[in-house]
C-alpha cells in the first residue's frame, strides 16, 4: 500500500528539491540523502508501505524523537511532541542539543490537530502510545488528510492483524533500518545498528558463568496495582541483555498492570525504578519499602534498587545504554 496518497504540494516539492537531506550532531551528509528514488517501500507492522521522502516529519515522545536524532535527522524535522512527564530524560540524553533546536509542538499526548496545524507530512509514533482509535489519531485517519505515518515496530504486536512479533531490541533495529531507508541515510542507520548490536554482544560477555539470571522487577508506577513491563516492552530486552530475567517476561503484554501478589511470589532480586518528572524515584523507592507485603522479597531486603531514565526504558537507541547500566549494577551486587 501507499501511505498516504501523495499531496499535490508534497509531490511538487519532491520533484523540485531532489531530496536534499542534511544531518545533525556533526554527521556527514550521505550521498544517498542528496538524491534517490521518488519513493521507498518498507515493511511496517506486516504491511508493505510506500513512502515519499518526508519533508515535514513529526515524532512523538522520546522513542520517536531519539530514533530520528540518532540518525542525524534533527535538521529535517518539523518538530516533536512529548509529554512533560518525560522531561528528565531530555537532560540525560546524548541528543540534548537536538531537543533544544527542534521545535516542541506539544507537552502532552500527540493529537491529529497538532500534526495538521504543523502541516506535517509524516508522523512517527507507537500504537496506543501515540496513535489511538479512542483519541482519533490513527494511520488511517491521517491518510485521509494526506499525512503519512510509521508505527514503532515494538508496538506492532497489538496492531492490525498482530502478525509481527519480534523482541523489543529486534524491533528497534528494524525501525532504525527502515527510517534509514525512508530518509535516505541507510549508511548511518547500518552503522548505528551495528554499533548497538556490538555493544549488546560485548555486554553478554560480562554475564556470570553458570548462574541463574538475576530476577528483575520493573516498577514504573502504581499503588493499588504496579505498572510494569511485559515481554513486548523495551525493558524486557534491556534486562535480558544485562544478564537478568524480567519476572513478568512471560506476560504477552507491553506495559501493563499486575497485582502485588505476583510481585511477592516472583521474589525479584533487583527492582528497576523508572524515573519521571512528577514521580521522583526516591519517593517510589520509599513507597515500596513502606509496604509490609514487600519486606520479604530479596530486592527490598537487600536494598537493590536501580533508577533508570524513562529515555532508557522506552524503545530507542538508549535501550543499550540502559542495559549496560543495569549490567554493571548487577555485577556490582554480585548478580
Amino acid at each position: 500500500m501507499i501511505r498516504p496518497p501523495f499531496p499535490r504540494a508534497l509531490t511538487a516539492g519532491l520533484l523540485a528539491t531532489g531530496f536534499l537531506v542534511t544531518t545533525g550532531c556533526g554527521a556527514d551528509v550521505e550521498p544517498a540523502a542528496k538524491a534517490g528514488p521518488a519513493t521507498v517501500t518498507v515493511s511496517n507492522c506486516g504491511e508493505d508501505v510506500t513512502y515519499a521522502r518526508p519533508e515535514r516529519p513529526v515524532a512523538y515522545d522520546v522513542s520517536g524523537a531519539e530514533k530520528m536524532f540518532s540518525l542525524g535527522l534533527a535538521d529535517q524535522m518539523r518538530g516533536y511532541v512529548m509529554n512533560e512527564l518525560g522531561d528528565p530524560s531530555i537532560e540525560g540524553s546524548p541528543w540534548r542539543k537536538d531537543y533544544s533546536e527542534v521545535e516542541r509542538l506539544g507537552t502532552e499526548r500527540i493529537t491529529r490537530e497538532i500534526v495538521v496545524d504543523a502541516k506535517a507530512d509524516w508522523v512517527l509514533a507507537g500504537w496506543n502510545s501515540g496513535f489511538s482509535e479512542e483519541r482519533g489519531i490513527t494511520p488511517a485517519l491521517l491518510d485521509k488528510v494526506g499525512i503519512a505515518s510509521y508505527l514503532h515496530t515494538e508496538t506492532c504486536w497489538d496492531y492490525g492483524d498482530k502478525s509481527v512479533d519480534v523482541t523489543p531490541l529486534e524491533a528497534l533495529y528494524t525501525d532504525l533500518d527502515n527510517l534509514g531507508k525512508i530518509f535516505g541515510v541507510e549508511k548511518r542507520a547500518d552503522e548505528l545498528v551495528t554499533d548497538l548490536k556490538d555493544r549488546v554482544t560485548a555486554l553478554k560477555k560480562t554475564w556470570p558463568a553458570g548462574d541463574d539470571p538475576a530476577k528483575v522487577f520493573v516498577y514504573d508506577s502504581g499503588t493499588d496495582q504496579p505498572f510494569t513491563a511485559g515481554r513486548h516492552a523495551a525493558p524486557n530486552d534491556v534486562i535480558t541483555a544485562a544478564g537478568g530475567t524480567n519476572v513478568f517476561g512471560d506476560l504477552d503484554k507491553g506495559w501493563t498492570s499486575v497485582g502485588w501478589e505476583p510481585v511477592i511470589k516472583a521474589r525479584p532480586e533487583v527492582i528497576v525504578i523508572i524515573d519521571y518528572a512528577d514521580q521522583p524515584a526516591k519517593d517510589k523507592i520509599a513507597y515500596l519499602k513502606s509496604l509490609p507485603s514487600l519486606k520479604s522479597i530479596p530486592a527490598v531486603q537487600d536494598n537493590h534498587f536501580l533508577v533508570m531514565s524513562y529515555g532508557d526504558a522506552v524503545s530507542g537507541p538508549r535501550n543499550v545504554t540502559g542495559a549496560e547500566d543495569l549490567g554493571r549494577y548487577l555485577r556490582s551486587v554480585g548478580l
